[in-house]
């Protein structure tokens, strides 16, 4: 499912325009990224965590050369399952 399919979903099960749907999953998507830039994470109860870690700097290799590369550490977003998401995923 992509955003486009994301939105018609929503359309479809709340009745509201495919304008308004868009919308409401614009924002959504705004408060998410907003919440883990200040605080570093947004929990959602039984969906899951988006969060903010660090990734430390490390020497990777260059593969059609084989030269070595620094990489800078940096901050990436990452996302962990709640339960009910992992339950509903399990299968059985």
């Amino acid at each position: 499912m992509n955003k486009g399919e994301l939105v018609e979903a929503v359309a479809r099960n709340t009745g509201e325009s495919k304008a308004l749907a868009e919308k409401m999953v614009n924002e959504t998507l705004d408060v998410i990224v907003n919440g883990v830039v200040a605080s570093g994470k947004v929990s959602i109860t039984g969906f899951g965590t988006f969060e903010a870690r660090n990734r430390a700097a490390r020497t990777a290799r260059n593969p059609q050369t084989g030269a070595e590369i620094k990489v800078a550490a940096t901050r990436v977003p990452a996302f962990k399952a709640g339960k009910g998401f992992k339950d509903a995923v399990r299968p059985g």
